[in-house]
């Protein structure tokens, strides 16, 4: 077998009933050269027993830790730290891969890795393996920052994203005592300072967003973690490349602050005067996520 270069992670908690579609698609891989990495996240139904029924049965490499409850980002820097290839891909527990991933990563990897001004690769996620989970990559575009992708290019919807490892081990989630999640964006935006990522427009992951994720949930996970909320908030205001991009960013600080009850935003911000010139668009953002928020859960409880 050539050398392993890629690792897929999986955090997980108390998803043993549904991580063996993962887990069964890891074993269709046409492509098998690859690290199972799941980090348990302090599971207290059957996951323990189950991956080592899977370990027994050695269709594919997995490596199993466990770690006391302390929230994804913490167990995506446990993951991090414990990755010792060259590729890492985060694949959550309630999603899986198409059969050929593993094979397509391969494949355009050659590319990325002599590239220094890459940090890794953007694929498209899917409903299923022809349905696109949003909108399908920007024509003509193979490579861009991740935030460019979105705002330059009007892309929409999630993505599979496979970094290089050394950048992820330079730039892992902050730590806040109490609270156990950060978003996700946060090492995006640090990433995307320095790095831009290839463009693939090829669903490889395939998501299903359920009832107990943090997806459906945002708002409430929000105000239980507010520190490492409004510590994403704040840097997205630093890392403004302009001054209209600063107000915004401003402006959706302020709105933040309001939706988790964070005392005193504009004395304990940087921007104190920008803070006031941004206050009527703060209101109308706050105003404007409330109501999306009620018809979200008028929806769902007709649903």
């Amino acid at each position: 077998m050539d050398k392993i270069n890629l690792t897929i992670f999986t955090p997980t908690y108390n998803r043993g009933y549904i991580l063996k579609n993962c887990y069964e698609s890891l074993c269709r891989q046409i492509n098998k050269n690859f690290i199972w990495l799941i980090v348990d996240d302090g599971s207290t139904d059957n996951t323990e027993e189950l991956v080592n029924t899977w370990i027994k049965e050695n269709r594919i490499k997995i490596v199993y830790i466990k770690q006391k409850n302390a929230g994804k980002h913490v167990a995506h820097n446990t993951g991090v730290l414990n990755c010792n290839t060259e590729m890492f891909v985060c694949v959550d527990s309630d999603d899986y891969l198409t059969d050929d991933a593993v094979k397509v990563i391969y494949d355009n990897w050659g590319y990325i890795k002599l590239n220094n001004s890459l940090a890794g690769m953007i694929a498209l996620r899917g409903h299923n393996h022809q349905e696109a989970l949003g909108t399908r990559m920007p024509k003509g575009i193979n490579k861009c920052k991740i935030s460019d992708l979105y705002q330059k290019y009007g892309f929409k919807g999630d993505t599979m994203m496979v970094f290089k490892t050394d950048i992820l081990k330079r730039n892992l989630f902050p730590v806040f005592e109490g609270e156990k999640f950060v978003t996700e964006a946060v090492i995006y935006d640090k990433i995307d300072q320095n790095y831009e990522m290839m463009l693939l427009d090829k669903i490889l992951y395939i998501c299903e967003y359920l009832e107990d994720g943090y997806s459906r949930n945002i708002q409430e996970v929000h105000r239980k973690n507010p520190i490492g909320y409004i510590y994403f908030l704040t840097q997205r205001i630093e890392f403004a490349k302009n001054r209209s991009e600063r107000y915004r960013a401003v402006a959706n600080y302020l709105a933040g602050c309001w939706s988790v009850k964070y005392k005193h935003p504009i004395k304990n911000s940087n921007y104190k005067m920008l803070c006031i010139l941004a206050f009527p668009k703060a209101i109308y953002i706050y105003i404007k996520r409330s109501i999306k928020i009620f018809f979200m859960k008028l929806k769902f409880w007709f649903d």
